[in-house]
């Protein structure tokens, strides 16, 4: 009977994903159906715990991550949870053999969003492997899981596209963590001085992660390669959306694309692959 409850959980997962992301849920329908669920049940655990330090302002967040993050290993190890989020990842986590160091890191990063940090580069460089760099990992060992060598050759590419694309949600979402939450990731960076100088050394930054990902995206098994390159392509798009605007025009709007330039990215996207022209 466990295993309409795995139904149940999965469908939470699927559901939490499409509540939160247009865009990743293009990309994840777009991958090989058998890759779908397990991305959705990563993108749940990822979002629910993001959603514990980002937006439950009025509760206690200390309580709720350390809760979470007991509940999540907790599940690991008994193979079930009631908390259907977890117990669609914990499934993935144990069916795949992720490595529960990517879990430790990725809980840690959302530990360092409970406190003020005076982001050092090498506080930076932390707090983008576990929020983002790691879930990269966690996905391609979906992707291969058929093939160590092939996940190890892959992984600097998919840390790159995790870190790009963290660095562009900081950007897109400087506004908001700086006048709402009281953050700032950028070392050496005063967001009340925010210039142009210093979004372009972001941005070289960003250029440079986006190149060495596609060469990485290229290679990817066919069943993964179309919906990664998707999510790419939305990336890529608000990035360049970002990068025409100056440091003072993103301090005081968030930048997005639309639904419907998403559709259009997404059938363009799909000829590119078919081409093989990506």
């Amino acid at each position: 009977m466990k295993e309409i409850f795995d139904q149940l959980s999965a469908g939470c997962s699927r559901l939490t994903t499409k509540l939160y992301s247009t865009s990743f849920s293009y990309g994840i329908y777009f991958l090989g159906k058998e890759l779908r669920q397990p991305i959705y049940a990563i993108y749940g655990f990822v979002r629910l715990a993001d959603e514990i330090v980002d937006s439950f302002h009025d509760y206690n967040k200390k309580f709720l991550l350390d809760k979470f993050k007991q509940d999540t290993f907790e599940a690991l190890n008994l193979g079930i949870s009631l908390n259907p989020v977890l117990n669609s990842f914990q499934k993935v986590v144990n069916q795949y053999q992720i490595d529960h160091e990517l879990i430790v890191l990725f809980l840690r990063s959302m530990e360092m969003d409970l406190s003020d940090q005076n982001y050092t580069p090498e506080l930076y460089n932390e707090y983008i492997l576990g929020s983002a760099e790691v879930v990269g990992l966690m996905c391609l060992k979906v992707f291969t899981r058929d093939s160590d060598v092939d996940y190890e050759y892959l992984k600097p590419y998919a840390m790159k596209l995790g870190s790009a694309f963290q660095k562009v949600n900081f950007l897109r979402d400087v506004r908001a963590d700086h006048q709402t939450l009281g953050r700032n990731y950028f070392p050496s960076v005063n967001l009340a001085l925010f210039c142009d100088r210093q979004k372009k050394e972001i941005e070289k930054e960003i250029e440079t992660e986006f190149a060495i990902a596609l060469k990485g995206i290229k290679l990817l098994p066919a069943a993964s390669r179309n919906g990664v390159y998707l999510s790419y392509i939305y990336y890529k798009k608000l990035f360049s959306k970002i990068k025409r605007l100056s440091a003072e025009k993103i301090m005081t709007e968030r930048i997005r694309i639309s639904n419907t330039h998403k559709v259009g990215l997404m059938f363009d996207s799909i000829i590119r692959n078919r081409l093989n022209v990506i």
